[in-house]
């Protein structure tokens, strides 16, 4: 009795396929991304981060922070972007088997894992955006106070007004997580 109490339904070990598919198409997409805009840019310039490489106008921006001290954003700069990709594949190698096994307490470990991860990587960005706003050059051209750009948000630094939001990537996640959140409640007894 206590074994089938135990089980997941067939629609709830689709959802978890689903959240796998999810994660995968998620790695093709950005997950987050600065936008900086200033009177000489109107058009904004963007530092857009995916799980496996960073694109946007980074030159630029890399230019524009030498005047106020800032290290330059570059994927050397981010480790993470060398393994996260493979992070992302172990973990949806972990949700096929969830899905296979049908069993809630291998469910609650798999959204157990993924919270932590998830915190584990909002705090490594935290401390990134900490590390480059705090940590500018005595030398520089132009003196700023330090500074924390915000995950999500904006803030203001000289001239520029910067946006911090998620990607469609982000949100395909946020997306899978929900998908595994389903069983409980639906297959709840």
């Amino acid at each position: 009795m206590n074994a089938k109490r135990n089980k997941l339904s067939a629609i709830s070990a689709i959802l978890i396929a689903l959240s796998a598919i999810l994660m995968v198409v998620s790695i093709f997409f950005p997950w987050w991304k600065m936008i900086f805009f200033a009177p000489q840019y109107p058009e904004g310039l963007n530092i857009i981060v995916y799980p496996n490489k960073l694109e946007g106008e980074i030159d630029i921006v890399n230019g524009l922070n030498h005047y106020i001290g800032m290290a330059n954003f570059s994927e050397e700069n981010f480790p993470e972007l060398g393994y996260l990709i493979y992070l992302v594949g172990g973990l949806v190698v972990l949700t096929l088997i969830t899905a296979i096994l049908r069993k809630k307490s291998v469910l609650y470990g798999l959204i157990g894992l993924l919270t932590i991860g998830g915190i584990i990587g909002v705090l490594d960005l935290r401390k990134a955006l900490h590390d480059f706003g705090t940590n500018l050059s005595p030398d520089a051209p132009i003196k700023i106070d330090p500074f924390v750009p915000p995950i999500i948000g904006h803030n203001t630094v000289a001239n520029f007004v910067t946006n911090s939001v998620l990607g469609i990537g982000a949100y395909l996640l946020i997306a899978a997580f929900i998908l595994l959140l389903i069983p409980l409640w639906k297959d709840r007894k």
